[in-house]
């Protein structure tokens, strides 16, 4: 639902088994994300929150424009940005997604045990870490020819390309990316090669890594995944 300009609401499309859709909403009803519908670390954020079931109001900012809000909430001037109901912010993707699974008990979606939390947040940090230097690579492209430094954008790629060949390692013939379960590993990972398909459409990382290309598929058809499609 439209709530004003690039304002809008969203709600969670069912509810939990036995719990009702407003159990929370006294502690989330107004809580406010600000990010682009381009963003991966705002997708990501999105997902989870769909995923965990939280009600929230999604602000569509753009950080690169003069007037834009998020460097009123965030002073790294970077979306996305998490306000909370008493106004403090929390950004920085990987700590909105901590913060919003130790919110609700349901679906959680990084794993209590040691091991496998560090695990996850492994994963979390690789599939951001290629995201970051695809985004880097991106940015020089789109400088002014005499600018554009081809080293830094090669250098950049390949990073893309190494943590490409990591993910696929680490995954291997396994259906999910840590544990027996979908976990926010697999969030991470669904969400980085999304982007790399949405901006990099030439890349042809599916065929180079099938588990890879397996794994987004399924990932796809998420709910989640498919209501945040990247977009201009």
């Amino acid at each position: 639902m439209v709530c004003g300009p690039g304002v809008l609401k969203w709600r969670p499309s069912a509810e939990p088994a036995g719990i009702p859709l407003n159990f929370f909403a006294g502690t989330f009803s107004e809580m406010k994300l600000i990010g682009s519908l381009a963003s991966p670390y705002t997708r990501k954020v999105r997902i989870v929150l769909a995923e965990k079931k939280i009600d929230f109001e999604f602000e569509i900012d753009n950080p690169w424009k003069a007037d834009s809000k998020t460097a009123k909430a965030n002073p790294l001037g970077k979306v996305p940005v998490l306000v909370l109901e008493d106004g403090r912010t929390l950004f920085d993707s990987r700590v909105i997604a901590a913060f919003l699974d130790n919110a609700t008990p349901l679906a959680r979606l990084i794993p209590a045990e040691n091991r496998e939390r560090v695990e996850v947040r492994r994963w979390e940090a690789l599939a951001d870490g290629v995201l970051d230097a695809g985004v880097l690579a991106r940015l020089e492209n789109q400088r002014e020819a005499k600018l554009r430094s081809a080293t830094w954008i090669e250098r950049q790629l390949g990073k893309v390309g190494a943590g490409l060949a990591a993910m696929s390692t680490e995954l291997g013939d396994k259906p999910w990316c840590v544990g027996n379960g979908y976990t926010l590993a697999d969030i991470a990972l669904g969400v980085c090669l999304g982007w790399l398909e949405f901006r990099y459409p030439k890349m042809d990382w599916k065929k180079d890594h099938a588990n890879l290309a397996r794994a987004f598929a399924k990932l796809s058809e998420r709910q989640s995944f498919a209501d945040t499609l990247p977009r201009e």
